[in-house]
């Protein structure tokens, strides 16, 4: 299982999602350009003293990690979406991809995937949640949905 920030702006989401990948054996991709430095102390404060069990990659493009990753399935997360996060059936080699905090993922991006975008359920009103909580619901549940083989 991957996830996929792209162009994350804020130290502190991306720190606290490293510590989701490091508790759950999924692998960071980072999506340049990054909002900050992955030398900045907000980052490693939030990643604590897991950092050093997430695997980190980086790329200096979407489409990038699109070709390495060709033949895999990719899951758009936006608010625009219609699909349920709940209503895809997960594999162990998907990519859950995220946008970055002020604006989400690039629209020519949405368009191109729109049946693999997934959106939480939540009120109309709530403009959207927090990158990092929305990241740990989704991946927790792609890892129930595969009866949580990594966590073995």
């Amino acid at each position: 299982m991957h996830i996929v920030l792209v162009e994350p702006e804020i130290p502190g989401n991306t720190g606290n999602i490293s510590r989701l990948c490091a508790a759950t054996n999924i692998e960071l991709h980072l999506v340049r350009p990054l909002g900050f430095s992955t030398d900045d102390k907000y980052l490693k404060r939030a990643g604590l003293d897991y950092w050093h069990l997430v695997k980190v990659h980086y790329h200096d493009s979407f489409d990038q990690v699109a070709q390495l990753y060709q033949g895999h399935s990719f899951y758009f997360n936006t608010t625009k979406a219609t699909k349920w996060h709940s209503e895809v059936n997960y594999t162990p080699t998907d990519l859950l991809v995220f946008g970055k905090e002020t604006a989400g993922l690039p629209e020519a991006l949405l368009e191109a995937n729109r049946e693999n975008c997934i959106r939480i359920p939540m009120l109309p009103a709530a403009r959207s949640l927090n990158l990092s909580n929305a990241a740990a619901i989704v991946a927790y549940e792609a890892l129930r949905q595969i009866g949580f083989d990594s966590l073995k």
